[in-house]
């Protein structure tokens, strides 16, 4: 049975899923390109995959939550990924949100102990 069959890896998973939007839009307050988001991310514990990483980052974008731009630096050229207004609106609110839920579950956790 691999990790995806067993219950554990599968609510892993989702759980995981359920973040990892707030989790880029985190290190998009400043402009990065998909390596160093990657880089920034697993930096902090998070790994994301580049097959789930530029999906993301693409959706994202085109619901108006990101802006991008190519740019040629020290190499070959890379698009860079920021917040736009509505992005940097939605991060406060999913921010707030995030908080809130996870103190109501931390209050439950420790009332199941």
């Amino acid at each position: 049975m691999d990790a995806l069959e067993h219950p554990l890896g599968k609510l892993e998973l989702d759980l995981r899923k359920g973040v990892l939007v707030l989790a880029v839009l985190s290190q998009l307050r400043k402009a990065e390109y998909g390596y160093s988001l990657r880089q920034a991310l697993a930096a902090r514990d998070m790994i994301i995959e580049e097959g789930t990483l530029y999906p993301l980052l693409r959706r994202l974008e085109g619901q108006g939550l990101l802006v991008s731009e190519w740019r040629i630096e020290d190499g070959p050229p890379r698009r860079y990924y920021v917040l736009s207004a509505e992005g940097m609106k939605l991060f406060k609110d999913l921010t707030a949100s995030w908080r809130d839920l996870t103190a109501v579950v931390e209050r439950l956790l420790e009332d199941g102990q």
